[in-house]
């Protein structure tokens, strides 16, 4: 019955978005998005492995316990990991705006929704590829940090944070990117999803600084098709969902100016992220994933 949900392209079956949003459990549906989409195409960009200890960090849910220092432990009464260089082949920081912007459109999956599968299917490629991925959420700061790991159990917590998302606050996108950039201390791929509203300039400010840092930088900046065009036929209310300011329009008034803006702001994010070596996708929230997945799938062919 399952099978009556995929759509195919180039062979590869994939759900539409608008039936995904019917299935309960992200795990769920990020397994059937990627089932069977990277079989023998990992290439990793970091050979081998090192076992050269880097630092303590403070335990999370999902490490395992055997990589708990006790002696710490009888120290300090805390619980610490041990981290070493390299563990993996890659870490990954799948960074997810959540706020309130991303709650459009209140019926149906919002952008949000979109994202967070995005992540999860993202997050689960890179998990059978071996590679540890962490996860960051963000409005006007980052709200939630869960450190690169590899482990089935570390997914298992990255999916649970996921479902439980909720949107809310003003975007700050390029502060938050900031302060993550030095945060994160080792390079690694940082894949951002976000809808982008924010200063454009600041932003691709804030990329620069990854970039500076030696981190590889991939962008889904994801819009719902309104956003995109304007599409209403009559006069609408429109409403900021982060600061709750309200604007009456006429919609064919205004279409044709507002298009231009819209595609000119993400010309300006394509030109800049190009000029600044970061992969820069926009995509619909009506694009099905596959067009995200080989954005991704084509960033590591590259890495390699």
């Amino acid at each position: 019955m399952l099978v009556n949900c995929y759509m195919r392209s180039s062979g590869i079956p994939l759900l539409r978005p608008e039936l995904i949003a019917r299935l309960k459990g992200i795990d769920f549906k990020a397994r059937l998005v990627v089932e069977g989409f990277l079989s023998g195409l990992h290439r990793s960009p970091y050979k081998g492995f090192s076992v050269e200890f880097a630092e303590y960090r403070q335990y999370m849910p999902g490490d395992e316990l055997k990589r708990i220092d006790w002696r710490v432990y009888g120290r300090t009464g805390r619980f610490f990991v041990r981290e070493y260089e390299e563990e993996t082949n890659l870490r990954a920081y799948l960074v997810l705006d959540a706020s309130a912007s991303m709650d459009y459109p209140a019926a149906g999956y919002t952008k949000l929704d979109y994202g967070r599968w995005l992540a999860a299917s993202l997050a689960l490629l890179l998990n059978r590829q071996k590679d540890s991925t962490g996860l960051v959420t963000f409005s006007a700061k980052i709200d939630r940090y869960i450190p690169p790991r590899a482990t089935g159990a570390h997914l298992r917590v990255l999916f649970r944070e996921l479902e439980n998302l909720k949107p809310g606050g003003e975007t700050d996108i390029s502060t938050t990117l900031h302060e993550l950039a030095e945060r994160i201390r080792r390079r690694g791929l940082v894949i951002l999803i976000s809808d982008l509203w924010d200063d454009a300039t600041a932003v691709v400010a804030a990329l620069r600084h990854f970039r500076a840092r030696k981190h590889e930088l991939l962008v889904f900046h994801l819009f719902h098709p309104d956003e995109a065009t304007l599409g209403f036929t009559n006069p609408v209310l429109l409403r900021d969902l982060e600061t709750g300011q309200e604007i009456t329009v006429d919609p064919r008034q205004i279409q044709y100016q507002y298009q231009n803006r819209f595609n000119r702001r993400c010309e300006y994010f394509r030109r800049a992220c190009a000029e600044a070596r970061v992969d820069y996708q926009s995509l619909s929230t009506a694009t099905p994933f596959e067009e995200a997945l080989f954005t991704y799938l084509e960033r590591r062919r590259r890495l390699h």
